[in-house]
């Protein structure tokens, strides 16, 4: 943790800026633009971080401005915008890591998606407490960005018998991509979805949680997984 308050966001940004001026570049989780590209300059547009523009070779990315958000990646209607590693948080990836949980602990109730902005990098040095059983009653998937979950991932749990699912966001002030106006706006929408084929709505709930609070994001976690024990399985 830094003395001055320097989040460690910044200092990795920091640390981007010194490895391009370095020459050195790999794929890592910047986004990158595929030779189908139209040049139609939507992504530059819609980039809030300014890190898309337009050259004579082509739409260029800069990675040491480019958070990794995948807005880019919605709006192009060509599909040439794509993250160069997904780390594990594709939409088949979340999928089959939220099943392989579900189908290998007998005691399963809920899959935890944590946005990589709230979760990350502060959660990660300094890890939630163990459960005191390996037979977990949650599994936590890190995903880039509370706003690009799809509603087919938050469903696929409940196909392999989970009894609720959570999302986890940044707080309004804190979200620099407007994730988790998205994200509660496809919550809202799951939820009667839900409803209309008579199942809780409750199962689906979105949390806030600020950057490193991991006393919060337990306690939220906790407080879900008992609604969970509290309605019990679908059926």
């Amino acid at each position: 943790a830094c003395s001055s308050g320097v989040t460690l966001t910044e200092v990795f940004t920091d640390a981007k800026e010194d490895l391009k001026e370095m020459g050195l570049k790999g794929p890592g989780t910047t986004s990158i633009t595929q030779l189908n590209c139209a040049r139609c300059l939507i992504c530059v547009g819609a980039c809030p971080h300014e890190a898309r523009s337009h050259q004579e070779t082509g739409i260029e990315v800069d990675p040491a401005k480019c958070q990794s958000c995948g807005i880019c990646v919605e709006v192009c209607p060509a599909g040439a915008a794509k993250m160069g590693n997904t780390f594990g948080t594709s939409r088949d990836e979340l999928t089959e890591k939220a099943n392989n949980f579900l189908n290998s602990h007998s005691s399963a109730r809920a899959i935890v998606f944590a946005c990589n902005w709230s979760y990350y990098p502060d959660l990660q040095a300094s890890q939630l407490p163990e459960s005191e059983t390996k037979d977990n009653t949650y599994e936590i998937l890190v995903n880039m960005c509370g706003g690009r979950l799809e509603t087919q991932v938050l469903m696929a749990p409940f196909l392999n018998n989970a009894w609720g699912v959570l999302v986890a966001c940044c707080p309004e002030d804190d979200c620099e991509h407007k994730g988790n106006v998205r994200a509660k706006k496809m919550i809202a929408n799951l939820k009667k979805t839900l409803e209309s084929v008579q199942i809780d709505p409750e199962r689906v709930h979105v949390v806030e949680i600020p950057a490193g609070d991991k006393s919060l994001f337990q306690a939220l976690i906790d407080t879900f997984v008992a609604k969970m024990d509290t309605l019990g399985p679908i059926r």
